[in-house]
């Protein structure tokens, strides 16, 4: 959750790789200068999402910013393929005691990587009231665990409808949190990032962590070389993509009820390595 802000800059246009249904093989798939494709989908099938590449996060506890929403499991109405995108949708529906359901797609166990280069393009929903993100958590680790945020999270995009077009990317760890105003944090504003798709990156080393919209660099965090307390970024993360309604940083604003369902949409995710 990011709060702090670091680096505020704007951001018009857009760039990034095309559409993958358009080459005939993923080999075809154009790496930037110095990266191998390792993983990706394209979503180009139908229905749920491809359940050799996606799982789910389920539940509607709160998930410790009491959030509204219900996360459910393989439910077309939250989460589907079609037309070459995947759509994650939070609805206002009554759904195990909570108000409103959504989906929390993982790639945990199918899609694990420890550094890279991470490109997911996507358009997010611009709803007051909505919390859109795209994120990482440690393979080893679920969220019944607790030890949050000791155990690190790496934020590649949020993105909340209230304040629309501002993208946020974060680090968290022991000693860097948004409790203690301390966190790692980037913010960049991207005027149309509600109504066209842009290309949120992370870039993820032993050394250094960077995120980008479109190729535009707007936050690094270099490890300081003092311990997991700063830099629990060493062990395999997985993928995290969801809507959440309400939550801490979205409660004051409130929830635009008439506004749902929101969708955000996903045109791909890509994931590169160096090569040997």
């Amino acid at each position: 959750m990011s709060r702090f802000l670091i680096l505020l800059l704007p951001v018009i246009g857009l760039s990034g790789c095309q559409k993958a249904a358009e080459y005939s093989s993923p080999t075809e798939i154009p790496a930037p200068p110095g990266w191998k494709l390792v993983w990706h989908d394209e979503f180009d099938g139908e229905g749920i999402p491809d359940p050799t590449k996606w799982t789910y996060a389920v539940g509607g506890h709160g998930w410790g910013n009491k959030e509204k929403q219900f996360y459910t499991e393989a439910r077309v109405e939250n989460a589907n393929q079609r037309d070459g995108k995947l759509h994650v949708i939070a609805r206002k529906e009554s759904w195990e005691g909570n108000d409103y359901t959504s989906a929390r797609i993982i790639s945990r166990g199918l899609g694990d990587f420890q550094y890279g280069r991470f490109e997911i393009r996507a358009k997010v929903p611009p709803a007051r009231g909505t919390w859109s993100a795209i994120w990482m958590m440690p393979s080893d680790w679920q969220f019944s665990d607790g030890g949050w945020p000791d155990v690190g999270e790496i934020d590649i995009m949020e993105h909340v409808g209230h304040d629309r077009g501002v993208i946020h990317a974060s680090a968290h760890s022991r000693d860097y949190q948004w409790q203690k105003g301390t966190q790692k944090t980037g913010v960049i504003e991207i005027p149309t990032a509600t109504e066209e798709f842009h290309s949120y990156i992370l870039e993820w080393s032993e050394e250094r962590l960077a995120a980008y919209v479109d190729d535009q660099l707007y936050f690094e965090y270099l490890n300081e070389g003092e311990g997991v307390g700063k830099w629990p970024y060493n062990k395999p993360f997985y993928l995290i993509m969801n809507i959440a309604v309400g939550g801490e940083w979205v409660a004051a604003a409130g929830i635009d009820d008439d506004a749902l369902p929101q969708v955000m949409e996903v045109d791909y995710v890509r994931v590169y390595q160096r090569p040997e």
